[in-house]
């Protein structure tokens, strides 16, 4: 029972991170982490080399609220939503304070209110830390399997 419970409360907030950004409340987006949480995306085949570089990359919530700032005043960008499609989670390791999951992503993207286009496809990898304000982020990597991106990312995944 106690590893049902578990899948479950991690599913909460993988869904809670999910609406937030589906639903474009992207000031919230930083409060899914840790204070010092990491959050990236990054392209399979660099993760595979163990290349660090990757799309986006925030140390800690300052920089994922910079973000979301810089996202709302400073980018020009066509105006488009998300829809995450997420299966699989899985929990990989655990402790009594922190889990590693995985699991998969399909980001659907509508730009102008027009067709939607699969944007993204790849994994999460999560470790995911017990805080006094419930489950959170220390770390989440996109690992994307895209060959390339066909546009600016401005929102995170």
């Amino acid at each position: 029972m106690d590893k049902m419970k578990l899948h479950f409360e991690l599913t909460e907030l993988q869904t809670g991170y999910i609406a937030a950004i589906d639903d474009e409340r992207f000031e919230d987006w930083p409060n899914f982490f840790t204070p010092d949480g990491n959050y990236e995306i990054i392209p399979r085949e660099n993760f595979v080399q163990g290349l660090p570089a990757g799309l986006m990359h925030c140390f800690g919530q300052t920089m994922m609220r910079d973000r979301v700032v810089s996202m709302r005043e400073a980018n020009v960008y066509h105006a488009h939503t998300y829809r995450h499609f997420v299966s699989g989670l899985e929990i990989l390791s655990q402790t009594a304070d922190e889990v590693a999951t995985r699991s998969n992503y399909l980001v659907m993207r509508t730009v102008n209110e027009l067709n939607a286009d699969v944007f993204q496809v790849g994994r999460y990898e999560d470790i995911v830390v017990r805080t006094d304000a419930g489950w959170r982020y220390k770390s989440k990597r996109a690992i994307y399997e895209n060959a390339r991106v066909d546009t600016l990312l401005v929102i995170p995944v």
